[in-house]
């Protein structure tokens, strides 16, 4: 990764900010390699929001130091204090559920408001940088059914955007929010973090995980990466719960 965004840096000015979206998962890992290709100085945004797999931030450090991150930043909101979700509150995470089941609604995995959330605080941060770029793993397509990972979301959220910030009015700044995993299958973004050079072992993506970050298998995230590498062709190398590999 790193050898590419260097590449990618000959040919742009330097110091050109970009606020990336970074959770420590295979998505987030890879919009992060993009953009390093893309010869942007990396600015990476975590959230320790009072997820139960809280583990993936450990991920996060671990592949921000590794990648040349300009500035890694994990700010704390306790969004358990609304729960609503399996992911913040005392609720059983779905398991084993088939590809007509995630396709039949919102799961309730779904943070209310997440995706908003964590785009306000980009916002901020990227225009306290001077930065116009904002980068966010979004997927239409595995992306279990959340509604503000669609591509009318994020439009709807740049327009916004623009009319919100001291920079967007007075015409300094004009946010751009960059989604290149928008059309993506999991298998296409597994093959493109490997010609990225990313470890994919590296990557957290289980929302039931155990303490030792290995994932349980069978959740949606789970089962939507494990699909992804086998489609990919791609050895999985994901450690799971009792050494087996994703249920199907």
């Amino acid at each position: 990764m790193r050898v590419a965004r260097d590449r990618a840096r000959q040919s742009m000015p330097a110091g050109r900010d970009c606020v990336v979206l970074f959770s420590g998962g295979l998505d987030s890992t890879t919009v992060l390699a993009i953009a390093a290709a893309g010869g942007y100085t990396l600015n990476a945004l975590s959230f320790r929001y009072g997820q139960r797999h809280a583990v993936e931030l450990d991920a996060a450090r671990r592949i921000a130091q590794r990648s040349g991150v300009a500035r890694h930043v994990i700010l704390d909101i306790d969004l358990r204090q609304f729960g609503g979700s399996a992911l913040t509150a005392d609720i059983a995470v779905p398991k084993q559920r088939s590809s007509e089941q995630m396709a039949g609604g919102i799961p309730i995995t779904y943070v209310p408001a997440r995706n908003t959330i964590f785009l306000s605080f980009a916002l901020a941060w990227a225009e306290v940088l001077g930065a116009s770029d904002v980068f966010i793993g979004v997927n239409a397509l595995d992306y279990s059914g959340y509604p503000d990972c669609r591509p009318e979301y994020i439009a709807a959220y740049q327009t916004m955007a623009n009319l919100a910030t001291k920079a967007g009015v007075e015409g300094t700044q004009a946010l751009t929010i960059h989604t290149p995993l928008i059309g993506m299958t999991k298998a296409q973004i597994v093959t493109r973090a490997i010609a990225l050079g990313i470890d994919p072992g590296l990557t957290v993506s289980c929302y039931d995980p155990g303490p030792d970050g290995e994932a349980c298998g069978a959740c949606d995230a789970c089962l939507l990466r494990s699909k992804g590498f086998a489609e990919a062709g791609v050895a999985d190398p994901t450690r799971y719960r009792g050494g087996a590999g994703a249920a199907r």
